[in-house]
């Protein structure tokens, strides 16, 4: 099928772990006709879930794309380029990245289990990146489904603009219709009252429909000035439709895929992407126009390493027309590549297309400078353009690793940049001081899955250790700094001196240099020397060995010399005056406080609580949904080494956590004097 972007559909399916998903997601492609059979994650037969790491743990840990052409009842047809989420908070990483990519979020909610934490906070996930939000009740067809207990927990928890657009029927069977009828009965009672209340919020968002509607009934509304409201409501978060279906039996899968071409929006009528233009004067907003004709304006959204195709870059085009054989730039890169192939994706297959169309998602394969967010562009005047940057959580769980093999450190350096460039959550470290590798995810199972990718995909193994704590260093008070560097050895000589001041910024400002010398007497050109000798103890430390943060260096005034001041005198200058103002500035060593949510049987309540209060942990709320506790609380960091261990042994296994970086404070001072005498300094050259 040939289409234009007002036939497609982009939609991210998402929800909590356990609310079948990927069953969806099989069963919509089946139903469009894109597979003969859906597959079952029992057999290990889906599109999605083919990583064998995957298949062996029976749930997604990363995300997959496909597409479908659907002809709807109407008689239209539509491009659905769907994407497969993981519903772990661990693997929210690939998951935050789809969301860039389209205009609709479908949040699909388990009928027996109901509205859980992770629907509440995908829900506004997708309300924070501007997304249409629907939700899908799957699993109608249960024996514990309770859907009319469900849509009541959803209007609560999300208010009243969430409305059914259809309704169970026949204990699940089947669904009927509520947003296109107003006659019939379903498991949840007579249709004609949600058909009212859908009608009402939709016709009240635009005056010209409310008109028509006042005017002439519901009879007076035509097909596209229905469809133009309801996406005007969609887009404005005015209502959040549900959809009821069993995507193990099929019910309801074929009305969800008219639903999708009906109402929701295309890629011309989303919100608009968040594109800005940076350059010398600041930061300009840039509206990509979804107009084949202009120039290519498109945004990696996920690379993965395929071992028989090289680095595949999967884009969403915001602007133009892709085309095999044509010239694409990378960021501000000024040699172009060749689209030698250009793809559309099926899972792990890739079928190979002629062009993508402004809103299509695709892939490119080898091109080895694509990174995650890169902007794809064939014109230098879409240079210095990016997207809104997306708000990752900070990964704070950390493992110390190194290869098990003598000779393995390379190997193991490339698959651990491939793991990375994958997973923006996934952060490799290198520590030079230490000689020390860190990787960082987002809990004690990323960070297993991820080992687990290095030994299977990259044929790596590695041993693995507790990391140092993140700590730094910052100070407390004002204080002023001098020094005088002077070295005379025959011949020419050194000389640089500068005076200086440090003050505190407020936690997580960073740090500042701000050169107050009057009279040049400290010329120019070694300015930037003395800030080199400053940031040098930024990055090593002063009292403790940790990068220091969060304070201003004002350079206030200094001598030099005509003939012996050059660059290296001046670094050492500014290095030791820092060092100097540092000392008596009441310097204060920091650790990483994190946001801890715990969640496990409602049983163990005090087992949890009680362990974390022995944590300096800061208990901040509790929640009970069905039987289980969520425990939110800020802890840190340092306490929590062991913890998956003493989690899984206190729950039998049925706890589960995830951690959030929330801010620095300072430690103890019977820690910060241990960290203090433990650090060695090494020996300066005077």
């Amino acid at each position: 099928m040939s289409y234009s972007t007002p036939q497609i559909r982009n939609v991210a399916l998402a929800g909590h772990p356990g609310a079948g998903k990927t069953t969806l997601f099989e069963a919509l492609l089946h139903a469009g006709g894109t597979l003969q059979a859906a597959g079952t994650i029992e057999r290990g037969t889906t599109v999605s879930d083919h990583d064998p790491i995957e298949k062996a743990r029976g749930h997604s840990i990363d995300t997959a794309i496909a597409s479908t052409d659907h002809l709807a009842a109407s008689g239209e047809r539509i491009h659905l380029n769907l994407i497969d989420t993981p519903g772990y908070p661990e693997f929210r990483g690939p998951a935050l990245s789809a969301l860039s990519a389209v205009e609709t979020a479908l949040i699909v909610v388990d009928a027996d289990t109901g509205v859980a934490h992770g629907t509440r906070r995908l829900m506004e996930r997708a309300r924070q990146r501007n997304l249409c939000r629907a939700i899908v009740v799957n699993k109608i067809d249960h024996d514990g489904a309770d859907c009319a207990r469900v849509l009541a927990d959803l209007r609560e928890s999300f208010g009243a603009e969430v409305l059914p657009l259809n309704l169970p029927a026949e204990g699940g069977r089947r669904v009927v219709d509520c947003f296109g009828q107003a006659q019939g009965d379903s498991d949840l009672g007579p249709v004609a009252e949600w058909h009212q209340k859908i009608i009402d919020q939709v016709v009240e968002i635009n005056e010209t429909v409310m008109e028509h509607f006042l005017d002439a009934g519901e009879g007076g509304l035509s097909g596209p000035e229905l469809h133009d409201a309801f996406e005007q409501c969609l887009r404005e978060g005015h209502l959040v439709p549900v959809c009821f279906v069993s995507a193990r039996t099929g019910a309801g899968v074929a009305e969800l895929l008219d639903v999708a071409e009906r109402l929701f929006p295309h890629p011309g009528e989303g919100n608009p992407p968040p594109f800005q233009r940076t350059n010398g004067a600041g930061t300009e907003a840039v509206q990509a126009r979804p107009d084949p004709q202009a120039h290519v304006i498109a945004d990696v959204f996920k690379i993965v390493n395929d071992p028989f195709v090289g680095k595949l870059g999967i884009f969403r085009v915001y602007q133009g027309t892709v085309k095999k054989d044509a010239l694409l730039f990378v960021d501000d890169g000024k040699k172009a590549f060749k689209v030698a192939h250009l793809f559309k994706l099926k899972g792990k297959d890739h079928a190979e297309i002629e062009q993508a169309v402004p809103g299509d998602i695709a892939a490119v394969p080898k091109i080895e400078d694509l990174h995650f967010d890169a902007v794809l562009h064939d014109s230098h005047d879409e240079d210095h353009i990016h997207l809104a940057p997306v708000d990752f959580p900070r990964p704070m769980f950390g493992l110390a690793i190194e290869a098990a093999s003598k000779g393995q450190e390379q190997k193991l350096s490339t698959a651990l940049q491939k793991l990375a460039e994958e997973d923006p959550a996934f952060v490799v470290e290198h520590a030079a001081e230490l000689n020390e590798t860190v990787v960082r995810g987002l809990s004690d199972l990323h960070l297993r899955v991820m080992l687990d990718r290095l030994k299977d995909r990259h044929g790596v193994e590695v041993r693995t250790r507790p990391p140092r704590i993140a700590y730094r260093e910052t100070i407390a008070a004002k204080a002023d700094g001098h020094h005088r560097h002077k070295k005379q050895t025959g011949g020419a000589g050194q000389f640089g001196e500068v005076s200086l001041r440090i003050e505190p910024l407020p936690r997580g400002q960073g740090f500042e240099f701000v050169d107050e010398v009057k009279g040049g007497t400290i010329p120019g050109q070694f300015m930037p020397a003395v800030e080199k000798g400053v940031r040098q103890v930024l990055a090593s430390g002063a009292v403790a060995g940790y990068p220091l943060q969060d304070l201003r260096v004002v350079i206030l005034d200094g001598k030099h010399h005509p003939v012996d001041s050059k660059e290296v005198a001046f670094v050492a200058a500014g290095k030791k005056a820092f060092l100097d103002a540092i000392g008596k500035a009441r310097p204060q060593v920091l650790e990483p406080v994190v946001d801890l949510e715990v969640a496990a049987p409602e049983a163990q309540v005090g087992d949890i609580t009680g362990g974390l209060s022995s944590k300096r942990a800061r208990i901040n709320g509790t929640d009970t949904v069905r039987g289980e506790i969520i425990v939110r609380a800020q802890v840190p960091l340092s306490e929590l080494e062991g913890y998956a261990a003493e989690l899984k042994s206190v729950t039998a296994g049925r706890g589960r956590y995830s951690l959030d970086f929330s801010h620095y404070e300072p430690v103890h001072g019977n820690v910060q004097q241990k960290l203090v005498d433990a650090y060695k300094p090494k020996p300066e050259d005077d």
